[in-house]
């Protein structure tokens, strides 16, 4: 399956691009200089040049705190511009799958979402990538997966941000314990989204990795598999003020992933481990 990855040089676009030539997949990932999903003309090159069956779009703004203040170039990126993909789709007759977020959801709910859930964003960043979803699934055959909470290698993650302050030695570390999701690692995620591409599975689907927990019991999971004894203090979101809300609760229900990869979701802790693994180890 020919895979073309828009966003091919961040941390899931890095994955699924290495994930799809492990299975034997001719596989290309565009960074934003080689392939901007904002210029018309550029994206239907790209398509027209690799010829592929599958087009996952992993570029979007993520900043969510600088989308705040940046409204027009995050629903530029997150949402026009993936119009424009799913338009060039459409005419090349290729199937679209658009990357996601948790954010699309206000946080006020106490059980997993589903993707029938009505959404309610409180950040422009998700108000942004809400609208991305609908843009994506005007492609006949689109596929939107939601995730939350990734780390992986080719960008910044809370697990490198942890792992920093600890070099630092900014200890005690104080991390937010009434923020409850579910980590996600990279390379699974990329797994995930090649199975859903070969499945033809349509529409939404959600995502990520087992179990939930709160920032603050990752984090403490982090600095146990590092093999540190490091003091992890729980503290409250509104000790951290940040122009961006952030979802109190955004755990996504799997059960329609698990359906459809007649499989259940990886446990992160594996992902992590895999992750914190000497370089050397990794690459074999």
């Amino acid at each position: 399956m020919r895979t073309l990855v828009f966003g091919g040089t961040g941390i899931v676009g890095r994955a699924t691009v290495a994930a799809a030539r492990r299975r034997g997949f001719p596989a290309l990932g565009l960074s934003r200089g080689q392939g901007d999903i904002g210029a018309p003309e550029r994206v239907a090159a790209a398509i027209a040049a690799f010829r592929p069956r599958l087009v996952v779009n992993c570029a979007a703004f993520t900043r969510v705190d600088d989308c705040e203040t940046a409204p027009e170039r995050a629903f530029a990126v997150n949402a026009e511009a993936v119009g424009i993909v799913a338009r060039a789709c459409a005419r090349a007759g290729c199937r679209l799958l658009h990357l996601s977020t948790d954010y699309v959801f206000d946080g006020a709910g106490a059980q997993p979402y589903r993707e029938e859930d009505a959404t309610g964003p409180r950040s422009v960043y998700g108000a942004s990538k809400l609208a991305g979803e609908a843009r994506a699934l005007e492609a006949p055959g689109a596929l939107v997966v939601r995730t939350s909470w990734v780390f992986g290698a080719g960008g910044p993650n809370f697990v490198d941000t942890i792992r920093a302050l600890l070099e630092a030695r900014r200890t005690p570390l104080r991390v937010v314990a009434d923020q409850i999701g579910a980590p996600t690692y990279a390379r699974f995620l990329a797994r995930a989204l090649l199975d859903l591409g070969e499945s033809g599975a349509e529409g939404r689907v959600h995502y990520r990795n087992r179990e939930p927990v709160s920032w603050f019991e990752f984090a403490r999971a982090i600095v146990a598999a590092l093999g540190l004894e490091v003091e992890v203090v729980p503290v409250a979101t509104s000790e951290f003020p940040r122009p961006a809300p952030r979802p109190a609760y955004s755990v996504l229900a799997v059960g329609r992933f698990e359906a459809l990869a007649g499989r259940p979701v990886e446990p992160w802790r594996a992902g992590l481990a895999d992750y914190l693994q000497p370089k050397e180890r990794t690459s074999r």
